[in-house]
């Protein structure tokens, strides 16, 4: 990453034949350093051409093939949509290449948290209300709002709060097979995350995710600190609710006495997501992101990359960090899976690109890709995980999951993340009850724009203000106060009650 760049421009990497413009650059604009004169405007964000490439030659970025051109392109050109496109090529995987010996600090930092009885530690204390099916979800609304139009948690300061986890699955599904599985697994998940001192599930009663089954094939058990009950067996709609709020009432006062004490950083579990990507992505907030996921590594705890379809034409960069090569080539079994999926779909991987990431810079998902796993940082990778498995191993992992930002983060949290950092470019507005969201802004416009919503602007890297280390720092920094208990934006806005979105796989019958 070169800082001492031109004003105008930003070259990542010496075999690049693109720039990316720092600012608005107008059409005859002499780029300095580069020797290219622009010949149309060039929006920030964008690339500029600093070489001719002929049509099907290569466009490199990041010293990488990010897609090859589909006509002749003249140094100075705009590079974007008309004149760059995907194309196949090999990529050398060069498994465990680069894998070597994580480096731990002698004294790890600690963060404020809450010790559950079972050894796991949570950042959050909440009562969760988990609907088996959407066919409960309004009486788990009903409940939750109880809480929060009501006094009741005004004696138990402990807590954060009653939350609604309800989405719209759990029937019109097969009572086996893959999406079944991840429905459980992802109900199960979060009925156990470390961020819940206490948990009420409801169904209907006649669902294909029968509560009894879920409990007995997860090993959940019943007692002071779960709840379970349908509606049918209940007796209707407003007994249920009543019952439900009865058995919080009087989960409360055991919830409550839970209180924050020292823990480890190692007792992190940091989920990476990015979302409203743009051209200053791969520049700023996601290395930078990726130096403080290198720092929370070192410290001795764990951070989760996924979003599948975002990696693609960049994988071949984790595989060189695969600490064996069974878990670099369980990564690519993966991409396959996805490429096989998108053609059964009728799509293809290069569909991910939004039109906001398309209109902030981004060409094709390799661009997008390689940008993306910078969040990862550089230590190596440690396991890779199917959708909502639970994370049992340290340091840096990946987890399969579509590129839909609250699908791949509902994942995360139920293998359970308890921190989650997510970067934008566009201004994404993202929460994700019950664990906070830190959000990172790439570039200064955007963070002074909606500054309300981002808890961190990287934008100073691009114009010199800050190097990449020093927002590293700040935000692993950030990341252990959040921990601790300082409210990130999303949460002052209550964001995160929506945002519960289970992937869902088969056919709805």
């Amino acid at each position: 990453m070169a800082t001492d760049t031109p004003q105008l421009t930003v070259r990542l990497n010496p075999r690049d034949n693109v720039v990316i413009a720092r600012v608005d650059i107008l059409a005859g604009t002499e780029i300095a350093g580069e020797g290219v004169t622009a010949k149309t405007r060039i929006r920030a964000g964008h690339k500029i051409a600093t070489a001719a490439v002929a049509r099907g030659e290569p466009v490199l970025r990041y010293g990488q093939i990010i897609g090859f051109a589909s006509q002749p392109i003249a140094s100075g050109d705009h590079v974007h949509v008309d004149n760059l496109a995907m194309g196949d090529f090999n990529r050398d995987y060069a498994f465990c290449e680069g894998a070597h010996t994580t480096e731990y600090v002698a004294e790890p930092a600690t963060f404020e948290g809450y010790l559950r009885p079972d050894g796991r530690v949570g950042t959050r204390n909440y009562v969760a209300v988990i609907s088996s099916v959407n066919c409960s979800a309004t009486v788990a609304r009903h409940v939750a709002d109880s809480f929060r139009f009501s006094d009741d948690l005004a004696a138990h300061p402990n807590v954060d709060g009653v939350v609604a986890i309800t989405h719209g699955l759990g029937c019109g599904m097969a009572d086996k097979g893959l999406g079944f599985d991840l429905l459980r697994r992802v109900l199960t998940g979060y009925a156990r995350h470390a961020n819940f001192g206490a948990v009420v599930m409801i169904g209907l009663g006649c669902e294909v995710m029968q509560l009894g089954t879920l409990l007995g094939q997860s090993g959940l058990q019943t007692g002071p600190a779960l709840a379970a009950m349908t509606i049918q067996s209940t007796g209707g709609t407003r007994k249920t609710i009543d019952r439900a709020v009865g058995a919080i009432r009087d989960m409360l006062p055991d919830v409550n006495r839970q209180s924050r004490q020292t823990v480890a950083a190692s007792e992190l579990c940091l989920a990476l997501q990015c979302g409203g990507s743009d051209g200053y992505s791969g520049i700023t907030a996601n290395p930078a992101l990726g130096l403080a996921v290198d720092r929370l590594v070192a410290h001795g705890g764990g951070a989760v990359l996924s979003e599948t379809p975002e990696i693609y034409g960049a994988e071949h960069l984790l595989t060189r960090r695969a600490a064996n090569r069974e878990i670099g080539e369980k990564l690519i079994a993966r991409i396959r899976w996805w490429e096989e999926y998108t053609r059964r779909q009728g799509g293809e991987m290069n569909n991910n690109p939004s039109p906001g990431n398309k209109a902030g810079g981004i060409t094709t998902i390799m661009e997008k890709s390689l940008g993306a796993v910078a969040k990862g940082g550089s230590t190596n990778l440690a396991a890779v995980y199917e959708y909502a498995e639970p994370i049992t191993a340290k340091g840096f992992v990946f987890m399969d999951s579509p590129g839909y930002d609250p699908v791949s983060a509902t994942g995360q949290v139920a293998g359970g993340a308890n921190m989650l950092c997510f970067t934008t470019g566009r201004g994404s507005a993202f929460g994700c009850k019950p664990v906070p969201s830190i959000k990172l802004a790439t570039n200064t416009p955007l963070y002074n724009h909606q500054t309300e919503d981002m808890d961190v602007n990287c934008g100073e890297i691009v114009t010199g203000g800050e190097t990449l280390e020093q927002c590293g720092q700040r935000i692993f920094d950030k990341i252990l106060r959040v921990a601790s208990g300082e409210r990130s934006k999303s949460e002052e806005f209550g964001y995160g009650d929506n945002e519960f979105v289970p992937w869902q796989l088969g056919a709805t019958m």
